[in-house]
């Protein structure tokens, strides 16, 4: 099987292997394009939480991201992980130089176990600049509070968050609905000609590492090949779901997600 495109991933890596970079590797792979890479951070970690994080020199994340480029030209980009302003202004003037229109940028805030993973000078840089300089952003609830500093109860919250951060510059919004207690997961895509709810059924399990790294970057794959991009974050969602279902029930704490459940593309998503 021939890989369908070439996806370049900018995020910290996660010992364990359920989220960060390998969860994104893992993802691309399994849904049929080629990875590559750019470190931003290394972490040690396991399903329990992080225990430490060692930064990688932003000269050397900006260096992998053009120097990898110039060779393999990447037809996607997803960014992960972007932990300070500095490694943001790296990324930002990489990004310049090589010119990828298809970016799409999982604001990583919080560990699944609640360690902090970007400070707030940085989160202040990602929400004025960067985000304009994507072509679509994937947050979480917490995530999408703190961008738009709004409180999000109810999926009309979602909503209006999503089309805050359109008001910041964003051009396609999804906002990840898990957070919120219902029986169903409301996940939002709104961009300025559509609002759209993916309802999806929730399991009862721990096992969630890495969801958001694993979506993020499903749909960056769905959107490299091609895919308009509320298809892309439809069928992104549907893989997520599968892999929630068919967890390995690894480790003690919030365990991963199985990136290798198998999917199919129904007809009515071929186009």
């Amino acid at each position: 099987m021939k890989p369908v495109s070439k996806i370049l991933i900018i995020a910290g890596s996660d010992s364990s292997g359920g989220a960060g970079i390998q969860a994104d590797i893992k993802t691309v792979t399994a849904l049929g394009s080629y990875a590559m890479s750019a470190i931003t951070a290394v972490t040690a970690q396991n399903t329990k939480g992080v225990n430490s994080i060692a930064e990688i020199n932003p000269k050397e994340i900006y260096n992998q991201i053009v120097f990898t480029s110039q060779d393999i030209r990447p037809d996607a980009i997803k960014i992960g992980m972007l932990h300070s302003s500095d490694v943001i202004k790296s990324v930002m003037k990489a990004l310049d130089l090589i010119k990828v229109k298809k970016i799409v940028l999982d604001p990583v805030m919080v560990a699944k176990g609640g360690t902090k993973l970007i400070d707030t000078k940085a989160i202040q840089l990602l929400k004025l600049k960067l985000i304009k300089k994507v072509f679509m952003i994937t947050p979480n609830i917490p995530e999408a509070e703190i961008l738009t500093e709004t409180e999000i109860i109810t999926v009309e919250d979602m909503i209006f968050a999503a089309n805050r951060l359109i008001e910041l510059g964003a051009k396609n919004v999804l906002i990840k609905g898990g957070h919120l207690k219902d029986k169903i997961v409301k996940d939002i895509f709104v961009n300025k000609k559509n609002i759209k709810i993916f309802n999806s059924r929730r399991y009862k399990t721990k096992n969630t590492h890495g969801t958001g790294c694993t979506l993020s970057s499903a749909v960056t794959t769905f959107i490299s090949c091609g895919k308009p991009v509320k298809k892309s974050c439809e069928l992104g969602i549907k893989y997520v779901n599968l892999a929630i279902k068919s967890n390995p029930n690894y480790g003690k704490g919030h365990g991963p997600i199985n990136h290798l459940a198998s999917f199919n593309i129904d007809r009515k998503f071929k186009k």
